[in-house]
């Protein structure tokens, strides 16, 4: 699996989020996790480019690696496919997209309800999170930061992150 964080004046510019770690604290942060964590690979593909590529440039980048490769994200994204994201149908066809449940999120209803999502439901593998990740969250633990409540969130940060060495940086 591979992890490629989006530069964070891209996450608090165009996504609105109200709080982001450098671009150097995030791919820290993911190798520190990756070292111990055989199935994790990182990339900075996106933050050595000197513009924020959309997500289907970068799964096009790699694909030239020679990798087989499908985006993942939770199944509470769902909802954003159509109208937040480019390039949907295209990266669809060409990659298919993994599904985590999140929140017991009913994705299957969710796709079948929604004509944009269901009319590309082929493309979709549904992944059942086992129980002590469904309520991972990036927005949560972004939150937590910015709201200096840490200790909400403890039990969403790997155990190889050091929170106190984070905390000081929010």
């Amino acid at each position: 699996m591979i992890f490629i964080p989006s530069k964070s004046d891209y996450i608090r510019t165009e996504q609105g989020k109200d709080f982001a770690f450098s671009d150097t604290d995030r791919l820290q942060m993911l190798n520190k996790i990756a070292e111990k964590n055989p199935w994790m690979e990182v990339s900075d593909c996106e933050l050595k480019l000197s513009h924020q590529p959309r997500t289907y440039d970068t799964l096009c980048s790699l694909r030239t690696d020679g990798l087989k490769l499908k985006l993942l994200l939770g199944s509470d994204k769902l909802t954003e496919l159509q109208h937040g994201w480019l390039h949907i149908p295209e990266i669809c066809r060409e990659f298919g997209i993994a599904v985590m449940i999140r929140g017991r999120d009913p994705a299957e209803q969710m796709i079948d309800r929604d004509p944009f999502l269901s009319s590309l439901k082929q493309y979709f593998t549904i992944i059942h999170t086992p129980d002590i990740w469904q309520n991972v969250s990036s927005t949560a633990v972004r939150r937590a930061f910015s709201e200096s409540r840490l200790d909400t969130v403890a039990e969403m940060i790997p155990d190889e992150l050091n929170l106190e060495d984070y905390r000081r940086r929010a």
